[in-house]
């Protein structure tokens, strides 16, 4: 995976999945966090993006999924168990295979990361600022539909979009 150190920062290239069904948008936690995020993980070195974000659903999940296209680069710096963070992240917009279970609604879906595991959940997209997400700036960019390719720099809680 493309994560290492530099300096005082731990630098990442991350891919994840945007998956949209009706007015809902699909999130997961990791076991022991007490945020919400997209599903995705590091991409792993001579990977793109879009095959970052298939073999991660498949991993994590059991889920087949095809890529749309992308919806956002982002430039973020965070905090995480105390050590800074620079990350580059590729949100790609995905769809579930017809058929999928994780296209109920309804009930909680489970998977795992190594030897943590995975909820994963579909949040109305007009209630995402009700709990805590991660990034934050995920609040206001998936409450609508985007036709542009969009540019984000999130630093901690303060975050700037442009298209």
């Amino acid at each position: 995976m493309i994560s290492f150190d530099t300096g005082s920062h731990r630098f990442n290239l991350r891919a994840a999945a945007v998956i949209y069904q009706d007015e809902y948008v699909l999130l997961h936690q990791v076991e022991g966090d007490d945020f919400w995020c997209l599903p995705g993980g590091r991409v792993e070195p001579g990977e793109h993006a879009a095959q970052t974000v298939i073999r991660e659903m498949r991993e994590e999940v059991g889920a087949s999924v095809h890529i749309e296209k992308t919806l956002c680069i982002v430039e973020n710096f965070f905090s995480h168990n105390g050590r800074p963070n620079h990350e580059i992240g590729l949100y790609l917009i995905a769809r579930l295979e017809a058929g999928s279970p994780l296209l109920d609604l309804t009930v909680l879906h489970h998977g795992s990361e190594g030897s943590k595991r995975l909820t994963f959940s579909w949040v109305a997209r007009q209630r995402l600022s009700e709990i805590e997400v991660r990034p934050v700036f995920l609040r206001e960019l998936l409450q609508v539909d985007r036709v542009d390719l969009a540019h984000v720099i999130q630093r901690e809680s303060h975050f700037e979009i442009s298209y």
